[in-house]
């Protein structure tokens, strides 16, 4: 197989360039976040610039600290922000690159998917699509030795996508990860009644109506799915939104962060 890499594109935009600032800045939020004890199978995280949800993503992602060689694969779902498409899109590189390195893709993975009629080779889906990038500085920061399987999601069903979930589970060393915002351009107080009936479905494992309450709407519809064939139990880790963190109020985007465990957790989280 030749080898072929995905360059970072969003670096500089989305999160620090240079690696000992983003190293610095991803260790900064995962060290301020205070998140329950906790065994994830499935984080549901947010995408945005880091000044705006890095705090959020990074109450999920602490919860891979404790467990850094735990999880040898990684599958990383996203919603298409800038080619439309059906179905979900693989890429073609070996590599995916961040200015931290280099994560090996799992091509294994991506062969149990790669009959499936939903999932399709698609560089340019991948190419400046920020929702999978922004995740892989945290997965970095958080596990070992791991590979990736990314995949941007398009028009696509939520039976594709739980489909794709189910041959993709894996066991004890495979996680999954749902990249997610919430609502979009709202003032402050009404983001918060959206986002909170959007987090409240999401607890219940209720699939959510419309993509104005989430623009993953149908990563995290397939996530709802085969989380309640296979008994999860969502826990909120944090629910914010721009307004909270770096922008003014008049119109704000939201976040949430969950973790997605297969027993109890040890304590309850807060929010």
């Amino acid at each position: 197989m030749i080898e072929t890499l995905r360059p970072a594109a969003v670096a500089d935009m989305f999160y620090p360039g240079p690696s000992a600032v983003l190293e610095a800045e991803v260790k900064r939020m995962l060290a301020e976040a205070m998140p329950p004890r906790l065994h994830p199978k499935v984080l549901l995280v947010p995408h945005a610039g880091y000044v705006y949800s890095g705090p959020i993503a990074a109450s999920a992602y602490a919860c891979l600290n404790d467990q850094r060689q735990s999880f040898r694969h990684v599958v990383l779902l996203g919603p298409a922000h800038r080619v439309p498409f059906h179905g979900l899109a693989a890429s073609s590189a070996t590599w995916f690159e961040t200015p931290l390195g280099r994560i090996r893709i799992d091509q294994e993975a991506l062969a149990r998917i790669a009959h499936l009629p939903q999932v399709s080779i698609n560089d340019q889906a991948h190419a400046q699509e920020h929702s999978l990038e922004v995740q892989l500085p945290f997965l970095q920061q958080t596990l070992d030795d791991f590979s990736l399987l990314p995949l941007v999601v398009g028009a696509a069903t939520t039976a594709d996508v739980a489909e794709v979930l189910e041959l993709l589970w894996g066991g004890d060393d495979t996680l999954i990860v749902i990249s997610s915002d919430l609502s979009h351009y709202h003032p402050y107080d009404e983001a918060q009644r959206i986002d909170r009936a959007t987090v409240d479905a999401v607890l219940k494992l209720m699939p959510l109506q419309s993509h104005e309450q989430a623009c993953g709407a149908t990563p995290v519809n397939g996530l709802l799915e085969v989380a309640r064939r296979k008994g999860l139990q969502p826990i909120l880790l944090d629910l914010r939104n721009s307004g909270d963190t770096a922008g003014d109020k008049s119109r704000v985007v939201g976040y949430s962060a969950f973790a997605f465990c297969e027993t109890a957790p040890a304590e309850n989280a807060h929010g």
